[in-house]
């Protein structure tokens, strides 16, 4: 009996609809189970599969409740056929029918994975309707529950990753104010590979770092957590400009192994005394400056990403006047490649500082967090980029203490 799915006359439209998947080579065996369906009351959808490798190719295409699984059929049979279906439908309720001679057959189903079982001969409609609907309750609940443990599993090393790639800033005397965010480019996923960080040096200069390493997921995470401590400590050292830049993708080329990744990064040093700040863009954009009259991207010298020609060592500077009062926006390509409200406009640089200029004014990081909710609005949910944001706001400058 293989042919088309078949229905509970006259169920009510409010009733659930379980949809059930039988798989038996017996005809007999097959109509008994669809009259005694019947005879519930029950909603369902019953489709009827003779072998496994046919239920396979139903689980594949159809969402299903439930699987009747005889213990004898002709591809397989006993215990292997209840983890054959365990094994490429896990969170499916699964209920065993085993013949009148075989004692243990039940109980050893369920110690393999079967939700419940029932005897051929001995099955009446109230016995297969709570059977039916407890197997179903309990396969959905298992799913919930393994679905939560995944849910905290990744929170837990989103938390990991998080603290690795978002270290707190380290500030003595810096008046600058500090503003980050990070956000994975997909609801659930992992943090990816952007990271970011600011430390004031012995200098008494502000030290900031945005980067994007290629790739996502817990590869490209490690990679940034690496880059991202080996900056600050290399900051905290005394290396600044090309000389960082180089050791930073030397440490890029041994720890990134046989995968072919390479890393964009901006590096800022703030000088609030001298009203400056200097930038060297490794394969990354401009940031974006703020002050009282707007809002507009910096224009300043491009490097070479780190590791796609290493050697090469092209990280020039540029020195851009900063105002007394204003703020810079370093921030990775996630906050600008989302889509502009259309399906073939990107956002883009243009788009980002058009929705800034029609941003209410507000405190530094309730701006930061409109800005993301906005492109995310305009985005819709198309394009799961990372992304990171880094703005530092000043003030008059102090005098150097």
């Amino acid at each position: 009996m293989t042919g088309p799915t078949t229905a509970a006359p006259g169920a009510a439209s409010d009733k659930p609809m379980y949809r059930i998947l039988l798989i038996e080579d017996d005809p007999g065996d097959a109509l008994l189970v669809e009259e005694l369906l019947h005879d519930t009351g029950l909603g369902f959808e019953l489709t009827v599969r003779t072998t496994l490798a046919e239920a396979r190719a139903e689980l594949a295409a159809h969402s299903i409740d439930c699987i009747f699984l005889d213990l004898h059929l002709p591809d397989v049979s006993g215990i292997d056929a209840v983890t054959a279906v365990r094994g490429f439908a896990p969170h499916t309720a699964v209920i065993v029918l085993t013949g009148l001679s075989e004692d243990r057959a039940g109980t050893d189903a369920m110690a393999a994975g079967a939700q419940d079982y029932l005897v051929k001969g001995k099955v009446e409609a109230d016995l297969l309707q709570r059977t039916l609907r407890y197997a179903v309750y309990r396969s959905q609940t298992e799913r919930a529950s393994a679905a939560a443990q995944a849910a905290q599993l990744r929170a837990e090393e989103n938390a990991r990753l998080e603290r690795g790639l978002l270290p707190q800033p380290i500030l003595d005397t810096s008046t600058v104010r500090v503003t980050s965010r990070y956000l994975p480019g997909a609801t659930m996923a992992l943090l990816g590979g952007d990271f970011l960080d600011v430390v004031e040096g012995d200098d008494g200069l502000l030290h900031a770092v945005v980067g994007d390493v290629s790739g996502h997921g817990p590869d490209a995470a490690a990679l940034g957590v690496c880059l991202r401590i080996a900056w600050r400590s290399l900051v905290l050292g005394g290396h600044r400009g090309d000389d960082l830049l180089h050791l930073m993708e030397r440490i890029l080329m041994a720890e990134r192994g046989s995968q072919q990744l390479f890393a964009t990064c901006t590096l800022l040093t703030l000088d609030q005394e001298a009203a400056t700040a200097t930038l060297h863009l490794a394969g990354h954009h401009e940031p974006l400056l703020t002050a009282p009259e707007g809002t507009w991207e910096v224009t300043a010298a491009h490097g070479i990403a780190l590791g796609i020609f290493p050697g090469v060592h092209s990280w020039p500077s540029t020195v851009v006047p900063l105002p007394a009062t204003g703020a810079l926006t370093l921030y990775t390509d996630g906050l600008t490649e989302g889509h502009n409200g259309t399906k073939e406009e990107r956002l883009g640089v243009e788009g980002l500082l058009a929705l800034i200029g029609k941003l209410p004014a507000a405190d530094p990081a309730a701006h930061v967090d409109l800005l993301i909710k906005e492109t995310h609005a305009l985005n819709a949910g198309r394009h799961s980029d990372d992304l990171a944001v880094l703005r530092l706001d000043w003030g008059s400058r102090p005098a150097r203490p």
